[in-house]
């Protein structure tokens, strides 16, 4: 891959909207964390699309507009065991790679993407993290500063989101 694409999503359709910040305060935390690097990016391509947003519309649209790109969707195993819930789930797996990370330990793939030509399982470390335990260790007044990138941190920390009030 010659650069990664950061696509902050304003509404995804299989999570509460009330359990997010703002969609700009996301979006501002994703560009602290990615500035420093240059292949690295941040797109807010879905806050100008229909909501909730689907990643096939989001795809669809980001081939039309960069045609000159290839795009492979990169997503946690998680997000694999639930994909059949995804909008046009078929038409990802027909037209688009996609690159699995190992995010839970013992968890399983699903027998139907084991040898499948469009899924591929990248083999790295496996690490336990999610942004659900972040938002929790903030709200248990534990430290999440080892987690994030420095900036990011900075700005999550001087806006006090998640902390008790």
């Amino acid at each position: 891959m010659d650069e990664v694409w950061f696509v902050v999503s304003p509404h995804n359709p299989l999570k509460l909207k009330s359990t997010l910040l703002e969609d700009h305060h996301r979006l501002e935390m994703v560009y602290k964390a990615v500035e420093d690097y240059d292949y690295l990016n941040v797109s807010d391509i879905e806050f100008k699309l229909s909501k909730p947003s689907y990643t096939v519309d989001t795809l669809i649209h980001l081939k039309e507009k960069y045609d000159h790109h290839e795009f492979t969707l990169i997503m946690g195993q998680d997000s694999l065991t639930h994909l059949h819930k995804w909008k046009n789930y078929k038409v990802l797996l027909e037209n688009y790679q996609l690159m699995v990370y190992p995010r839970i330990t013992g968890a399983k793939v699903p027998k139907e993407y084991i040898n499948h030509p469009k899924v591929q399982l990248i083999k790295a470390p496996i690490i336990e993290l999610s942004s659900s335990a972040i938002r929790k260790d903030i709200v248990d007044k534990k430290s999440v500063r080892a987690y994030m990138p420095q900036k990011s941190w900075e700005y999550l920390d001087v806006m006090n989101f998640y902390k008790p009030k």
